[in-house]
């Protein structure tokens, strides 16, 4: 369970019965869309690209609160992806690739939490159980994976235009997956940690140090997880891009 966990809930509950949209998913396939990413999704956006979509949580978010974006979607675990699918089977406005992002085209094994949103390409640490019961692995799956290069076409990303990453302490290894694409999205959203959940994964410095060595900048936090001393264990990361976004940081 996430520590100051209840306001996120009620605040998605409260948005959900005001938007027929997020209600039907919520009845029909019992995905809960997260709203309460929408003070980053820029009303101007015409295209996200959204790496580690689960279920649809944050699709549905852009659907409701920018309906006039195209949103591109990448997930490899199986079960989440047949429950994606379910959501947006009517929706022209939504694609979808059954795939992880990262550096390499192949296969590779994810490992998958009792909580789908929870599962890594990195073995979860011991951490990761401590602060979130109920997310320790249950089975491995082998995904594909590749650049997002190999899965649209630079056309495809029409400004103004979000990268949005929700990997679980894969971070670092699918922003390099999106490297050659990187200069074409005028932000960058990403969930960062502070310790290390996922054995192996780059920590908030490192992804932040990343991005502005290509042009971002950390723009704002929001959405912080804390332990029950107060300490930050993870947020999500709003960058802009300096060269592409000057005419659209102000939201």
């Amino acid at each position: 369970m996430k520590f100051f966990f209840f306001p996120k809930r009620v605040d998605k509950i409260y948005s959900v019965f005001k938007s027929s949209l997020l209600l039907r998913a919520l009845l029909t396939c019992r995905v809960l869309a997260a709203s309460e990413h929408r003070n980053v999704l820029d009303k101007r956006l015409m295209s996200v690209f959204d790496v580690g979509a689960n279920r649809g949580q944050f699709a549905l978010a852009v659907r409701e609160f920018v309906p006039k974006a195209q949103v591109v979607c990448f997930e490899p675990v199986s079960s989440a992806a047949k429950i994606f699918k379910n959501v947006f089977n009517r929706d022209l406005s939504v694609i979808f690739h059954q795939a992880a992002i990262g550096p390499k085209y192949g296969y590779t094994t994810i490992h998958i939490s009792a909580a789908d949103d929870s599962s890594s390409l990195f073995p979860f640490s011991p951490i990761q159980e401590r602060l979130y019961p109920g997310t320790s692995e249950v089975r491995t799956e082998l995904v594909k994976i590749g650049p997002l290069s190999g899965f649209i076409k630079p056309s495809q990303i029409v400004a103004p235009a979000m990268l949005k990453m929700d990997v679980q302490g894969y971070e670092l290894e699918a922003l390099k997956g999106c490297e050659s694409l990187l200069c074409c999205f005028n932000y960058v959203y990403v969930e960062c940690s502070f310790v290390e959940l996922y054995i192996g994964q780059a920590l908030a410095d490192e992804v932040i140090g990343w991005l502005q060595q290509r042009g971002f900048r950390l723009n704002g936090v929001y959405n912080l997880d804390y332990d029950k001393h107060g300490h930050a264990v993870q947020g999500d990361f709003h960058f802009c891009n300096l060269k592409q976004s000057k005419n659209y940081i102000e939201f």
